[in-house]
């Protein structure tokens, strides 16, 4: 888990720092490298979907199970009882931590759920932003030579002045 968020930390600061040719541009392999880290994110997020379903099945499961072995150790508690096994305490006990244990799992789920709502949002929110930034970055781009260019044009003018005094 942690390799995979180093490798999204690695790819988002590498899309995201991109370096700038000498005319202010990104080169044809910047932007490539730059779609292709993007699609390696995206195909890493469906990846991490996928396995966060998996366990969500698991879990589901694993409460089914809990549930059946809950009935099932009731009806074993009961049969107890009625043989007055010197047990039946010990039995009750475990039987009483695991309905709290089932209690405690229900909003333990709900809180997974909220958090990885949470996460999702956070990480749309994220990628808005960074959109914006890369925008921006363009826009940016397109002002410093659009700036360069009327400066150059202006001495040229200047020059030409200076010249035709002589």
């Amino acid at each position: 888990m942690g390799e995979m968020i180093q490798a999204q930390k690695q790819q988002a600061w590498e899309q995201n720092s991109g370096s700038l040719s000498f005319n202010g541009s990104l080169s044809k392999e910047e932007e490539e490298m730059s779609r292709s880290a993007l699609s390696t994110f995206r195909a890493k997020e469906e990846e991490i979907e996928k396995k966060k379903l998996e366990v969500r099945e698991k879990v589901q499961v694993q409460l089914g199970r809990v549930e059946e072995e809950t009935k099932r150790l009731a009806t074993i508690r009961e049969e107890l009882e009625a043989l007055a096994d010197p047990m039946r305490k010990e039995v009750a006990q475990v039987r009483k931590k695991i309905d709290s244990v089932n209690r405690e799992l229900k909003p333990l789920g709900q809180s997974c759920q909220k958090k990885e709502k949470e996460y999702k949002d956070a990480l749309e929110a994220y990628n808005e932003k960074n959109k914006e930034k890369v925008q921006l970055i363009s826009k940016l781009m397109e002002l410093v030579s659009e700036s360069e260019r009327l400066r150059m044009k202006k001495l040229e003018e200047l020059s030409k002045n200076i010249d035709s005094m002589h």
